[in-house]
């Protein structure tokens, strides 16, 4: 489906936990890194911010993504963790 400003939240937010399974273990990255740049840039702030939120609560209850910690840019950052 293509993102666009119109997309709802709860649409990213399953377009970026069905990216999940792209990443290898020990990868780090941010949510925007989930997004083709020119569809990340499509995003409202406000819907970008509210999808980190809500990315944020969802990798709670996953056993295979850590939160990290902020970048200098206040942005989330996640590893991916072995299913083991």
């Amino acid at each position: 489906m293509p993102v666009d400003s119109e997309t709802p939240r709860e649409v990213l937010l399953c377009c970026a936990e069905n990216e999940l399974e792209n990443l290898h273990t020990g990868e780090t990255f941010i949510v925007a890194d989930l997004f083709c740049g020119y569809e990340w840039r499509r995003i409202s702030i406000e819907n970008r911010k509210q999808l980190g939120k809500a990315f944020y609560a969802m990798v709670q209850n996953k056993t295979g993504i850590q939160a990290l910690g902020k970048t200098p840019q206040n942005q989330q950052r996640y590893v991916v963790r072995s299913s083991e």
